[in-house]
């Protein structure tokens, strides 16, 4: 069963097509990462499945119909444009927002929020008082608090620090435990790759990538490998078969030609130098993500067109 399906939808801004004929179906209970670069289409296409922003054609349904006003009480949406009530005290903030959600009686699960994220004995102070991590982890709470039965996450991660990311991601996860759909959109390919049970990658409005990471990386095949030598990077410059190098200074990324084969280039390596580690690898989401929306692909659509 799908939580969300997405048929042939469009959305254009004046002469800009943001969202250009998107299909979709987010199955229920998944972790559903959305990633693109800026401008993309992103946080357009999850305005529409909110019924912030209407498609121009195409079809959105929200567990099975299409969404209406009373439906938005089972989505808690938390947009990348923050925003709290900064004069209201934390615990009476999301009292209020629990309220507003379905008019339950949300006390104890702010409480059980308020401990679960470290913000207990910030639950009588104001909103302004706290810091940038502190207030999104309240923007979060705000938005799960009424138990809704899809939440979405615009960009969740952005400017937290490692330790309230680790936390953000627990309680993520814990929801999805609790059979919660979760999409988020995020720019953390790390994190993408190890929570997301299925990525879609939107590209210029158009999908480009959707489907488990396992399936995503099948489509490049093992074309990477992962090298550390006593040399570095400048042991490994003109080696046959090789068409780009990635350096990452304690280790390098080499990608290879379909032709190539790895323990020819790992013979010449060794004639140079000491070899430390040789892995051959699927690519990362990053180096995927980079191959379509990075300079490299602009190279490519320009060859082409001269």
């Amino acid at each position: 069963m799908n939580t969300i399906t997405l048929n042939n939808v469009t959305k254009a801004f004046g002469k800009l097509t943001a969202v250009n004929g998107l299909s979709l179906k987010v199955p229920k209970g998944s972790i559903y990462g959305f990633i693109g670069p800026n401008g993309s289409g992103k946080t357009t296409t999850l305005r529409m499945i909110m019924n912030i922003f209407y498609p121009d054609n195409g079809e959105i349904l929200v567990f099975g119909e299409k969404l209406r006003g009373s439906a938005t009480d089972r989505i808690g949406y938390m947009p990348e444009e923050r925003g709290l009530y900064t004069r209201m005290k934390v615990g009476e903030l999301l009292r209020f927002y629990g309220d507003l959600k379905n008019g339950k009686d949300v006390k104890g699960e702010v409480k059980n929020w308020l401990d679960r994220l470290d913000l207990s004995d910030w639950a009588d102070k104001k909103v302004e008082t706290l810091s940038k991590g502190m207030s999104q982890k309240v923007q979060f709470i705000a938005t799960v608090v009424a138990r809704p039965e899809l939440v979405i996450l615009d960009e969740p991660f952005t400017g937290l620090d490692p330790v309230n990311t680790d936390a953000l991601i627990d309680a993520i996860l814990g929801l999805q435990k609790q059979g919660t759909t979760i999409i988020f959109s995020t720019h953390d390919m790390d994190v993408a790759e190890k929570m997301c049970d299925f990525i879609f990658m939107i590209f210029k409005g158009k999908k480009v990538l959707d489907g488990t990471l396992d399936d995503i990386q099948d489509q490049y095949g093992s074309d990477t490998i992962r090298i550390k030598t006593k040399g570095g990077a400048a042991m490994l410059q003109g080696l046959n078969g090789v068409e780009r190098i990635k350096d990452f200074g304690k280790q390098q990324e080499l990608r290879m030609t379909p032709d190539c084969d790895p323990q020819e280039v790992l013979k010449t390596i060794m004639s140079r130098t000491r070899v430390n580690s040789f892995d051959l690898v699927k690519p990362s989401l990053h180096d995927i993500f980079v191959r379509i929306a990075g300079p490299e692909a602009e190279e490519v659509a320009h060859a082409k067109n001269t």
